[in-house]
């Protein structure tokens, strides 16, 4: 197969900084769409998997699955797009197409495991697969999403994680009109399911351990806010969620959530702590209540969160940087010091 190299930022091992690279790409095959990256986000999953804190990841490594771009050249058999066209690329490049998941549209959960943007296997050049933190990336058309055109791209970036993300479980607990919802944790994930719950029609509940978000809950559109350290907040507001989404990645008490949902209800998890979470069974037995997980979304239905963005004007909060300072971001992205992701202006990278 005939390939091209082009740059990336990427790293070597474990412990090395992220450096500028050459990878290789292969030339559009019949079905295959070039695009040329314009932004990337800056997921917490890109910094696990650089550092090899989820283990098995291959070097050298190349992240970023936040890809927002213009098409620039198109396969022969290529129906969906055009030269120009502005597109999206998330979590996955392929899937097996044959399993039940997959035909059902539910790739993520491929039974016998989707090729995800990086640290996959590709299956053209029998290597890993790389990321978006580089110039160019070539995607079959079937895993391509069309990006709306009155959306700011820099900030549609993460819609391509962090929206699915948040947008597929509060469409599975049919989230809407009549429904409150309590999201837990605000930051890359929390603040667009705040967003995205409110343009469903829900009333949303924020719920913080700290007061400094009160005024920031508020402004990206919750209703209310309730502070999980205030024993009395907590108690007023025991079992009156019909729903709640935990996108706390740290480890925390989760019965003292689930008390707050309402008979029938249910918590689902997209936030991933690195150790397991302590839940009583009598947090769930008594009062019927449902805990669950969910990863990502389809195809098909991170094309509908996109359309659902558009029409309700709705993007990621973030701080657009230059490839030069990805180092720098990791840091303060282990600390928490972003509002709420960084992106990366890939013409750093070309113009370099």
């Amino acid at each position: 197969m005939n390939t091209k190299n082009v740059k990336a930022f990427g790293t070597q091992a474990p412990e090395a900084d992220l450096k500028q690279m050459s990878i290789s790409r292969r030339e559009v095959t019949a079905k295959d769409v070039e695009i040329d990256i314009l932004y990337c986000g800056v997921c917490h999953s890109d910094l696990h998997t650089a550092r090899n804190e989820w283990g098995a990841t291959q070097y050298p490594n190349v992240p970023g699955h936040e890809i927002v771009g213009k098409v620039v050249k198109v396969g022969s058999g290529v129906t969906k797009y055009k030269v120009g066209d502005l597109v999206g690329v998330g979590c996955m490049v392929d899937s097996c197409r044959e399993c039940s998941s997959c035909k059902e549209g539910l790739e993520q959960y491929c039974e016998h495991d989707n090729i995800q943007t990086y640290n996959s296997h590709d299956k053209h050049l029998n290597m890993q697969t790389f990321g978006g933190y580089s110039e160019s990336v070539v995607v079959d058309e079937d895993f391509v999403l069309s990006v709306p055109s009155n959306l700011d791209l820099a900030a549609t970036a993460p819609l391509l994680c962090a929206g699915i993300t948040t947008f597929s479980p509060l469409r599975h607990a049919n989230v809407g009109p009549g429904k409150k919802v309590g999201i837990v944790g605000i930051g890359g994930l929390g603040h667009m399911a705040v967003k995205i719950a409110k343009a469903m029609g829900a009333y949303v509940v924020v719920i913080t351990t700290s007061q400094s978000k009160v005024e920031d809950a508020k402004r990206l559109g919750a209703d209310d806010v309730v502070l999980s350290t205030d024993a009395n907040q907590m108690k007023n507001n025991a079992r009156t969620l019909d729903f709640i989404l935990d996108c706390v990645s740290a480890q925390h008490d989760i019965n003292a959530y689930l008390s707050l949902i309402k008979r029938d209800g249910g918590l689902t998890l997209v936030g991933a702590p690195e150790h397991p979470l302590s839940v009583s069974a009598f947090s769930l037995i008594l009062n019927r209540i449902s805990f669950s997980g969910s990863l990502i979304g389809g195809i098909k239905q991170t094309q509908e969160m996109l359309d659902f963005c558009g029409k309700h004007n709705i993007t990621s909060d973030i701080e657009l940087i230059q490839i030069q300072d990805i180092n720098k971001a990791y840091d303060r992205l282990l600390k928490g010091d972003v509002k709420y992701r960084f992106v990366i202006d890939m013409a750093s990278l070309k113009n370099n």
